[in-house]
């Protein structure tokens, strides 16, 4: 199979629409080739003149460990163009950084997930794009996640950097189809275009959205691998909560919880008795760790591993935001008065609490909270949205 930028730089029919025009590039470390080499070097290579590059939250480097922490514009030492950073001082490209280049071709792997930040980004360059007249192309990567949809709609008000629109967690897209979503929803006028993927088959065992000839390579610091990359819907809730996401080990975001003041036995027997079905698809062990750095650094945390991998993985079954708020529910009746929820700015939301900002609404913390709240009320809240999801972007689906 082929990427959008292998396609790219190998059909020179595609390449035609850009011959004489300024391009941009938005890339971070897991831009590379089918070769690995980095797209920015490639375009250059094959003639394209690259005028600016583009840094998403982490850097193009991919270098910056945690959320809210910020990259400064620079200078390519190599080929001295600029390098804008759109997790520094702005999110969303400014006029200055527009008139760099004619062309923004989007080159991030994504995670497929509302939270990832790189769907936001996606959607203020289109914005701006569309405001300055510029052409935005998304060289297409797959959607690890695959096509599963999960979670309830981020509702009106709620939006923010980890919530660009009314859709769920696990999204099922991939980067260009989402944008063409962005454009459609959002009514706007702007130049776009995908350079689709050749033959990605998202249904197709054991990848189910990653392909087995191309290997992994992180395109955030804690995106360590396709494991990762799957339990993420579910696990990402845990920044928004008092309970380590792993920061700190080898395996961040790979658990479901970790803790000095838990017994994660007690936890997995108890989401074994209140919701059994939300279990299927992984396996899920019990292990211990001690961060080096991050939430409880230095202090021996019980905890929950996932293993959404190998023989252990169900592909259809596997659900993690159901697996990660059963977590949270079997935590809440354990310990009644566990101060599960983080009160701290989240992406720079500062009125609202970052599990609610995270979920795009209060709907799944306020379940777990609820004594008498039982699965079949959760199931109620996201069945409804994760059907008219599907149905609303079935016409998008490029592949």
């Amino acid at each position: 199979m082929k990427f959008g930028i292998d396609r790219l730089l190998a059909e020179p029919a595609l390449r035609k629409p850009l011959e004489g025009r300024r391009v941009a590039l938005v890339a971070h470390p897991a831009s590379v080739t089918l070769d690995l080499t980095h797209s920015l070097d490639a375009l250059i290579a094959a003639g394209i003149q690259v005028t600016a590059a583009f840094g998403p939250q982490h850097g193009i480097k991919g270098d910056k460990q945690d959320n809210m922490v910020e990259t400064a514009d620079e200078t390519d030492p190599r080929y001295g163009i600029p390098v804008f950073s759109l997790y520094g001082e702005v999110r969303r490209p400014t006029g200055q950084m527009m008139s760099a280049a004619d062309v923004f071709l989007f080159d991030l792997q994504d995670l497929g997930c509302r939270i990832y930040t790189f769907c936001t980004t996606l959607l203020y360059l289109l914005e701006e794009a569309a405001r300055h007249g510029k052409s935005v192309w998304v060289l297409d990567r797959p959607n690890p996640a695959g096509r599963p949809v999960e979670g309830t709609l981020l509702l009106p008000g709620q939006e923010s950097f980890v919530g660009a629109g009314p859709m769920p967690m696990r999204h099922g897209l991939t980067m260009g189809e989402m944008g063409h979503w962005f454009v459609r929803h959002f009514g706007l006028d702007v130049d776009y275009r995908v350079i689709e993927m050749h033959d990605w088959l998202p249904e197709a065992g054991p990848g189910f959205g990653w392909p087995d000839d191309r290997i992994w390579i992180n395109p955030s610091p804690n995106a360590a691998n396709l494991n990762m990359a799957r339990a993420y819907a579910g696990t990402v809730m845990l920044e928004g909560t008092t309970l380590s996401e792993g920061r700190g080990t080898t395996r961040p975001l790979e658990v479901l919880f970790g803790a000095p003041d838990v017994d994660a036995g007690a936890v997995l027997a108890e989401t074994h008795r209140v919701a059994p079905e939300w279990l299927g698809g992984s396996a899920v062990r019990e292990c211990w760790f001690t961060p080096t750095f991050h939430k409880h650094a230095g202090e021996l945390c019980n905890a929950l591993m996932i293993h959404a991998e190998g023989a252990f993985y169900d592909h259809a079954a596997f659900r993690p935001w159901r697996l990660q708020a059963l977590a949270f529910k079997a935590i809440r009746r354990l310990y009644p008065d566990y101060p599960i929820w983080r009160d701290f700015p989240y992406e720079y939301e500062f009125d609202r609490l970052a599990i609610d900002v995270i979920n795009g609404g209060p709907g799944l913390r306020e379940w777990v909270d609820d004594r008498a709240g039982e699965p079949g009320d959760l199931e109620a809240l996201a069945s409804p949205d994760e059907a008219h999801w599907r149905e609303e972007v079935a016409d998008l689906l490029l592949y």
